[in-house]
């Protein structure tokens, strides 16, 4: 089979297309021939993260994407052969990511595709809508699983709405019946939050972005979905409600943050942290679980009218695909792997 790879950590030039054997899955593991491989920017960040040794001698990258199963280990009794997956976590402590005509996986991280939604939007789930789900989900008094209802007269704030998790979260948000504002940088990505079903959008930045939201929300928002906190904090807190809480998954701004002391303790504010890498089995099948149904519910649709454009690469120009995504590209970044 063909696999991307490399054996160094460094740039995109150490990325290189080789030959290699089909894997066989062990117990409790199946193997799926990838048609779509989803790039994040947890894939590049793993890749040219340099001072430590890689934890494997050879890695193929890329947490996410979508495919058919191909095969399945002992003790396998919720997948089968032929039967359409979207791939979460990959190549988490593990050398077999979805850049390769076929990968092996636990079987918990592949989840059935429901069968009108794309390899395209299976792709695109994993890392970005598990992580929306998360902050959607450990308010201290919301709920802990999403469905329809399940934030019914709560307001969301998307701190970056038109990112890959800020769409997510814009389109969870309103499946389970929050009112979301979604806060973008431009009259491009506004349309794009819009499309991804945003109630409110606001444009920052902007000295009267507080009194916006606020007046939007004159109680305050339970929710905030925030990817730069090092700028934001502050903001956040102004426009938060009583008990409310920021779920912050992104460094974008910063790697540090301040908050008002006295403003934050009088709410009552959680600050909670999120990364999937190190959340816990419980809130993996948790998420993988609402976002199946989800997308069952066709809540959850890709593409430039809905919200978040595609960019597609093929299998060998993978390092022009995780620089795009380095670089900042607008929506979401996909490989074609197979037919």
């Amino acid at each position: 089979m063909k696999a991307i790879t490399y054996s160094q950590p460094g740039d995109s030039s150490v990325l290189s297309l080789a030959e290699k054997p089909l894997p066989e899955p062990g117990p409790g593991e199946v193997r799926v021939r990838v048609v779509v491989s989803g790039v994040n920017p947890t894939d590049w960040k793993a890749r040219a993260t340099t001072g430590r040794p890689l934890p494997f001698d050879e890695v193929t990258p890329n947490q996410d994407g979508s495919g058919v199963v191909d095969a399945v280990g002992d003790g396998v009794t919720d997948l089968s052969v032929g039967q359409r997956v979207w791939i979460y976590l990959a190549a988490h402590q593990r050398p077999f990511g979805t850049a390769a005509e076929y990968t092996i996986l636990p079987a918990a991280r592949a989840v059935p595709l429901a069968d009108d939604a794309s390899f395209e939007l299976g792709a695109s789930l994993g890392v970005p809508a598990m992580t929306a789900h998360r902050a959607l989900t450990v308010h201290e008094d919301g709920p802990s699983r999403l469905a329809p209802g399940a934030l019914a007269g709560r307001t969301v704030l998307v701190q970056g709405g038109a990112g890959a998790v800020g769409h997510a979260a814009i389109q969870l948000a309103v499946w389970a019946g929050a009112t979301v504002i979604a806060t973008v940088s431009s009259d491009e990505k506004e349309a794009l939050a819009r499309s991804a079903g945003a109630h409110h959008v606001l444009q920052y930045p902007s000295e009267s972005l507080a009194d916006g939201i606020r007046e939007l929300a004159p109680n305050g928002v339970e929710h905030i979905v925030e990817v730069a906190i090092a700028d934001n904090a502050a903001l956040d807190v102004e426009v938060i409600a009583n008990h409310g809480t920021v779920g912050y998954y992104a460094d974008n701004g910063g790697d540090d943050f301040t908050a008002p002391v006295r403003v934050s303790f009088a709410k009552n504010v959680r600050w909670q942290g999120l990364l999937l890498y190190t959340v816990g089995e419980r809130a993996l099948l948790a998420a993988a679980e609402d976002v199946a149904a989800a997308v069952a519910d066709g809540a959850l649709p890709v593409g430039e009218d809905a919200g978040l454009p595609l960019s597609f690469f093929d299998l060998s120009d993978t390092a022009a695909a995780h620089d795009a995504v380095e670089q900042g590209a607008t929506g979401k970044v996909l490989i074609r792997v197979s037919e």
